[in-house]
């Protein structure tokens, strides 16, 4: 193939490749800079890095080079690295935002079908974190884009539960989130050195979860999951505010005291507008070796959940699940690699999966959607 001729080659090739944060086509983002082929067969490909120090760069360069050598008559390749300038940034991050300039929550936006689940619990201990880094892996893992906002502010800890390391990339005041198990997830943990605590009060509260919302680049998203924090104070009403459509997931024990404070979560809805989907019992009970279960919690806890709101929502409040205690989602959440992968036949993970696929095949709702369609008068 002539050095010409090879240019449209190159370039078709070079679309095929993804940038690993942003998950669009090198060629759509304004990366390549210029393609030249010489007679010899030499590839030269210019690539405008987004920032200075990106840190996929080292994949990037492997990508391009193996795009362009499976071009006909390219016999080697050489990436040249530059960095995007302050106008193809600012470009760029209108391009990402829909060609809004400024910052938007994009699951407001109308046409934005982004399933929004707020996981919620009335007291800490109770496993929402570990429940919702699972569901996240499960539902990634069966195709879907998905994402996980940390709202746990005080005691964070999805970024060691999904083994996310390091911040995201800044590209000016947009974030790019960092993707672990295909999972996009953004934290307050990836900003605070280890064992700090985060000292803060409403306001700086309400602030960050609408930073974490409007000025990450989420992308086209099936499910966004939240997990929020024990309770109902602060943050529950932030989100409230932020994402009416948002829809809440509670999870309890079967414990007695666990299920009275959780349904006080759940309640919330009654106040925010929001919709209770249903509720996850977590550490239901023990398999023994003999088959049999060991209730260390008690019994109930989740059926009294789900039968109390029912009656005081006025809809229907299903049990989504009963996740069984599991030494090996407790292990694996240490590691890193959410149970639902590391081990997907252990028990916990079996009945995680389930809850996941019950989620995510739930039909979205159109309420409150512009359409986009305009009446015509006759």
């Amino acid at each position: 193939m002539e050095a010409m001729s090879a240019v449209p080659a190159l370039e078709s090739a070079l679309s095929k490749v993804i940038d690993p944060e942003i998950r669009r086509p090198i060629t759509e983002i304004g990366m390549v800079r210029s393609i030249e082929m010489d007679d010899a067969g030499l590839a030269v490909i210019g690539i405008d890095l987004t920032v200075a120090g990106c840190p996929m760069k080292e994949r990037l360069t492997s990508d391009v080079e193996a795009a362009a050598r499976s071009v006909d008559g390219v016999t080697d390749v050489r990436v040249e690295l530059g960095v995007m300038s302050e106008e193809q940034r600012t470009e760029l991050k209108t391009q990402l935002r829909g060609g809004k300039p400024e910052p938007v929550i994009p699951f407001n936006e109308p046409g934005s079908m982004t399933r929004v689940y707020a996981i919620a619990s009335g007291k800490g201990g109770v496993g929402k974190s570990t429940v919702t880094a699972n569901l996240a892996a499960a539902m990634a893992a069966d195709g879907l884009k998905v994402g996980v906002l940390d709202a746990d502010i005080f005691g964070f800890s999805i970024p060691g539960m999904l083994g996310v390391e390091g911040q995201p990339t800044r590209l000016g005041d947009m974030l790019l989130p960092p993707i672990a198990h295909e999972i996009k997830a953004v934290s307050i943990g990836m900003f605070v050195p280890a064992g700090q605590p985060v000292v803060w009060r409403g306001p700086m509260l309400h602030r960050a979860i609408e930073q974490f919302l409007a000025d990450v680049f989420w992308g086209d998203l099936d499910v966004l999951l939240l997990d929020l924090p024990p309770g109902t104070g602060d943050i529950a009403i932030s989100i409230a505010q932020f994402l009416p459509h948002a829809e809440i997931v509670v999870v309890t024990t079967p414990q007695a005291a666990a299920a009275t404070v959780a349904e006080r979560a759940g309640s919330i809805a009654t106040q925010t507008s929001q919709s209770v989907v249903g509720v996850i019992e977590n550490m239901a009970w023990l398999d023994q070796p003999d088959g049999t279960r060991l209730h260390l919690f008690g019994e109930g806890g989740g059926e009294r959940v789900a039968g109390n709101l029912t009656r005081t929502l006025g809809t229907d409040v299903p049990v989504l699940g009963q996740i069984p205690l599991d030494v090996a989602a407790r292990e694996a959440g240490d590691a890193g690699t959410p149970v639902v992968i590391s081990d997907p036949d252990s028990p916990a993970a079996v009945a995680l999966r389930a809850v996941a696929s019950r989620l995510s095949s739930r039909r979205r709702g159109l309420a409150g959607r512009s359409l986009g369609v305009t009446p015509v008068k006759r």
